[in-house]
């Protein structure tokens, strides 16, 4: 399959998830209401769609795409189908930064304390991973360094849920940490849109260095790729993409990882031409995912995305390693 009709049959799946995600639910809509909608009529079927189903579509479109992508470069630059968005600190540190607002009560001081702690909590990540990787250092060595910033900002996290002065706040801590898309409105639309939009960009840059870092890294300098500045585009790109949905949406885990490894052999394993692809793939699973949990939840029992994401996940990687394993000299 050439790489734009996967790109269009991509679309088109979203383009149907999309709806049914609009329609489907407790309250059946219809195309009328969408209309009603969006010209600013004041029903209770206009209200519920403009209110509560298309910012969560769009969110849940948004985080999707930025793990998607995401997970496609990072594969790509470690040249490695197991690597995720995980990988280099940022999910764990943006959980950190956002579990820190709720801790400390600042998520309750003004709507978007929650998502700006979490977009700084992996910026502090980004920092904290370069200081310890060093200048130059070479993929492995980033991989090392960010098990370790995973692993700090896992111990804080853990210790604040710890610390937590009650039953309620523990509670909120782990259901946000769960992943959800059930509160999303326009105000985290506005917030993650740039941000996601503005990592994928920076990572849609790389596309052609990623190409050549698949010969190797030799190869790669001799065609002329600043592997230090691919470095530092990955990462940024990566914390801006993955770092906007994790500040809004909480972990939501193995949509870089999975989407990404569906899609390659559809693009004849040429990494920069899965980038776009994966980020279309992330939205639609994003979108279907949540769909499904919204629809199976029951009455003071809701699923969450995160939850449901990491039953499918984990065993897909489970898979995915042992088939790593078999194929490997």
């Amino acid at each position: 399959m050439t790489g734009f009709r996967l790109i269009l049959a991509l679309a088109l799946l979203l383009l149907v998830a999309a709806a049914l995600a609009l329609f489907c639910g407790d309250a059946r809509l219809n195309p009328v209401s969408l209309g009603r909608a969006l010209s600013g009529g004041e029903t209770l079927d206009a209200l519920i769609l403009r209110e509560l189903r298309l910012p969560r579509l769009l969110l849940g479109v948004l985080v999707g795409a930025g793990l998607g992508g995401a997970g496609a470069v990072l594969q790509g630059f470690f040249r490695n189908p197991l690597a995720d968005p995980g990988i280099v600190g940022v999910s764990a540190s943006a959980g950190l930064g956002a579990v820190s607002a709720l801790y400390f009560g600042l998520s309750a001081a003004f709507a978007l304390a929650l998502p700006l702690a979490g977009v700084a909590g992996a910026a502090a990540g980004v920092a904290l991973l370069f200081l310890i990787a060093g200048r130059g250092a070479s993929a492995t060595t980033l991989i090392l360094a960010g098990v370790a910033v995973n692993a700090m900002a896992g111990a804080a996290t853990a210790l604040l849920m710890n610390l937590a002065p009650n039953p309620w706040a523990l509670s909120e801590i782990a259901y946000w940490l769960m992943g959800s898309l059930t509160d999303a409105s326009w105000n985290e639309v506005m917030f993650a849109g740039p941000l996601i939009a503005t990592g994928l960009t920076v990572l849609l840059t790389a596309h052609r260095a990623i190409d050549a870092l698949s010969l190797g890294e030799d190869t790669a300098r001799s065609l002329g790729i600043d592997l230090a500045r691919l470095r530092l585009t990955v990462v940024t790109g990566t914390a801006l993409a993955v770092g906007g949905g994790v500040a809004v949406a909480g972990a939501i885990g193995f949509v870089g990882l999975i989407v990404p490894h569906l899609l390659r052999p559809l693009v004849a394993f040429r990494p920069a031409a899965l980038i776009v692809p994966s980020m279309l793939g992330g939205a639609l699973l994003i979108t279907l995912a949540d769909l499904f949990a919204r629809l199976i939840s029951g009455p003071g029992m809701p699923l969450y995305l995160g939850v449901l994401t990491a039953l499918t996940g984990a065993p897909f990687f489970l898979w995915l390693v042992r088939s790593t394993q078999r194929v490997a000299p």
